[in-house]
């Protein structure tokens, strides 16, 4: 057992009550169709080794203690060329030969957490170059122009590369479920498309190393684990982490589940997009199988090409969204010039505000007025729906597709409202946007009772993961379809762009009810964004507290607009649409640097509009700051993508011979097309918080699938292959 946390169960010795905390990456085994060697890098000595490590590579006694190279052939050379490479998070591979016999291997390296070199070898795979086959794989994936297209395309390539039984796209809901959504499959077997599958069925613990180790192989279901000599580690005193180990043995209770499914070997590929496991590509034979690493490094590379593509689609979605949102916001503006109530474009019959979303009905609860659209709750449901989502914490967007479960008191609506996403607009709690969606009654097919994960066979103590995968149908009702985090982006930027208007219209009210001054020029100063609200001529009324914060202390006090200018970096340049807000009341939209006493700039989205009380009546000037820390962290991170992606195909340029130059440039051409377009469908949004975390998503994607690719073809001079698939 893991001495540094006794109280979760030891690999092989948790049962079905609490496989959760299982530490399968200290698994202390390994399977058979390989051999395992824990290297002391310091004196190049074997320190551990898997027991069938002696007959496996021929040596007459176990290797444990002796000098590494003593083992024979090239093993130990070829080991120390690549022991000063960061091994990163892949290990690194090699054909080598080792033993008396100098038989042939296929080698992988890589640096456990607290120590040493762990070796591991497996019988040398066929010559056979898979790099056309990879290209036409990359166009496939890249021409994808759906989500659902690109998963079925997926499952027909793995297929037909690897040449497993069973492949299925399976992909992850928000709580953990997962569900099959693409297969390709041989005719004759039952289908698995659309079953569910409970997240129970795949610990948190595995999941973390379905981020830390991309592909997963089990050769033969029946196989028995190969236990290491000695048992702990003896760098450590511990269990060896095996988190990275491609020999790995599986938990028992994994393979019973396996089992009981009729499957023989796996092949499991993560899909992990943005930092987060999104999915896996899970391959079923049953028959034992062996897959050389060049298909497991071909899987890996792929998975980062589709976790790219994903990315790009996904964000595609979004962009589609927020077109409609700055439509929204331009049809509110027009409102407001026209008829003097932007109210009116939220609920003009366009249904945008509805679609937006994908919901059925929505509401605005502002300054004590209701109006609503579509589908909706009655006036006291929503009242009552308003006052409940004050007592809950929550920051700018709230959602739930189960409204009547989370508050029963809400059963009597669940035909209209069993989802709800709701909106801040203003720093008073009261002023909402809601949105909702109608109980959507429906049957859920599972593969297998979710409820019966442990079944009871003859005998009361034999337990066992469950047993039948029959399909199990559940109804689900008091549910609505589930928001996806597409929608709650959208409703942000709608609700952010509300919040302009409302911040606007209360500076307006500022100057038209001068009387009023005291009491409303308060909602404009517990603003968090900086506001300058002016006269006709341009005199400064009123500056708020955000303003007031930003500017360097002792600044010159602020007595007219064109005293603005002098703040910020770029003064010259800011005078002339200040006068021309002022001569012309022409509006203005514009990034400026505030300087700071430090010598710093503070990037700020300028927003400056005139206001008119009539058509032909100026009664003044509103600027609104926002902080442009967002944007620029994007532009930051789309350098970064960018210079990446060059320095990477310099060094692959350098690192290639002529040979391998023409065979394996197109497939790098194609990852770099793949991560490029993503970038233009990324930033090609205008919900820039994301923006810099899915950029460097990609960014990690492609330096991941260089390193895969350096690997590749380092393998493939070590082989001499020079075939074609």
């Amino acid at each position: 057992m893991d001495s540094t946390d006794p109280f979760k169960p030891a690999f092989g010795q948790a049962d079905l009550s609490n496989c959760e905390q299982e530490q399968i990456h200290l698994a202390g085994s390994i399977q058979p169709h390989g051999a395992l060697l824990l290297v002391d890098d310091k004196t190049w000595t074997v320190a551990q080794a898997s027991v069938n490590a002696a007959e496996f590579i021929g040596l007459p006694e176990s290797p444990v203690g002796s000098v590494l190279g003593s083992i024979g052939g090239d093993l130990a050379e070829c080991v120390t060329a690549h022991a000063d490479k960061s091994m990163r998070s892949i290990p690194v591979a090699f054909r080598c030969n080792a033993g008396p016999s100098g038989q042939e291997y296929d080698g992988l390296i890589h640096r456990p957490p607290e120590g040493g070199i762990v070796i591991e070898l497996e019988d040398a795979g066929p010559n056979v170059s898979v790099a056309h086959s990879v290209e036409a794989a990359l166009q496939t994936i890249l021409a994808s122009s759906s989500l659902q297209a690109l998963c079925d395309d997926v499952a027909k390539i793995i297929k037909d590369l690897s040449g497993y039984d069973r492949v299925m796209v399976y992909r992850f809901d928000a709580d953990g479920h997962g569900q099959i959504i693409s297969e390709s499959k041989k005719a004759e077997l039952e289908s698995f498309l659309g079953n569910r599958y409970p997240a129970t069925d795949i610990p948190q613990i595995a999941r973390r190393l379905y981020i830390e180790n991309r592909v997963r192989v089990l050769v033969n279901g029946d196989y028995e684990p190969v236990g290491l000599e000695p048992r702990l580690n003896p760098l450590t005193g511990r269990d060896l982490d095996m988190s990275l180990c491609s020999l790995r043995s599986m938990s028992p209770i994994h393979i019973q589940y396996l089992k009981n499914m009729g499957v023989c070997a796996t092949l499991v590929i993560s899909l992990v997009v943005s930092g987060d496991l999104w999915g896996l590509v899970a391959c079923h034979h049953y028959v034992p199988k062996v897959v050389p690493y060049s298909m497991r490094a071909v899987s890996e590379l792929l998975a980062e090409s589709i976790a790219t593509r994903i990315t790009a689609l996904e964000s595609f979605v979004r962009a589609d969204s927020e077109l409609a949102v700055k439509r929204l916001e331009q049809r509110m503006a027009e409102t407001i010039s026209r008829e003097g109530d932007w109210k009116t474009a939220l609920f003009d019959g366009s249904n945008t505000l509805l679609q937006s979303v994908a919901a059925t009905g929505a509401a605005l609860l502002f300054e004590g007025q209701l109006q609503t659209n579509g589908e909706v709750p009655g006036t006291h449901q929503i009242k009552g729906i308003s006052e409940w989502l004050s007592g809950q914490e929550w920051e700018d967007i709230y959602s739930t597709a189960e409204l009547t479960k989370d508050e029963p008191y809400f059963s009597s609506i669940a035909g209209v409202a069993s989802g709800l996403l709701a909106a801040r607009i203003s720093n008073s709690p009261d002023d909402l946007l809601l949105w909702f969606r109608p109980e959507q009654v429906r049957t859920v097919t599972w593969g297998g009772d979710p409820n019966k994960a442990v079944e009871y066979g003859d005998d009361p103590s034999d337990l066992s993961p469950r047993r039948s995968f029959a399909k199990w149908y559940e109804l689900v009702e008091g549910t609505s379809e589930r928001w996806s985090p597409a929608n709650l982006s959208t409703a942000r930027l709608i609700a952010n762009t509300v919040s302009d208007i409302v911040l606007q219209l209360r500076s307006v009210r500022t100057l038209i009810a001068q009387e009023q001054l005291q009491s409303v020029s308060q909602l404009v100063q517990s603003s968090d964004r900086p506001v300058v609200i002016t006269d006709p001529s341009g005199l400064i009324l009123l500056t708020n507290e955000a303003l007031e914060q930003m500017l360097p202390s002792g600044h010159k006090h602020l007595q007219h607009i064109t005293d603005l200018p002098s703040l910020f970096s770029e003064a010259a340049a800011l005078r002339r649409p200040f006068d021309e807000l002022l001569s012309r009341s022409q509006a203005w939209r514009g990034e400026v640097a505030l300087s700071t006493v430090t010598g710093e700039t503070i990037p700020l989205l300028l927003r400056a509009d005139p206001v008119f009380a009539s058509p032909n009546k100026l009664i003044g000037h509103v600027l609104i700051f926002t902080e442009l820390d967002e944007e620029k962290r994007a532009e930051i991170a789309r350098g970064r993508l960018q210079n990446s992606i060059v320095e990477r195909r310099q060094v692959m340029t350098k690192a290639m011979s002529a040979e391998a130059s023409i065979v394996y440039q197109d497939i790098m051409s194609s990852v770099v097309g793949n991560a490029q377009l993503a970038a233009l469908e990324i930033t090609d949004g205008v919900d820039v918080a994301r923006m810099p975390e899915m950029l460097e998503s990609v960014r990690e994607s492609v330096d991941r699938t260089a390193e895969l690719l350096e690997h590749l073809i380092a393998h493939s001079v070590d082989d001499g292959s020079s075939g074609e698939s």
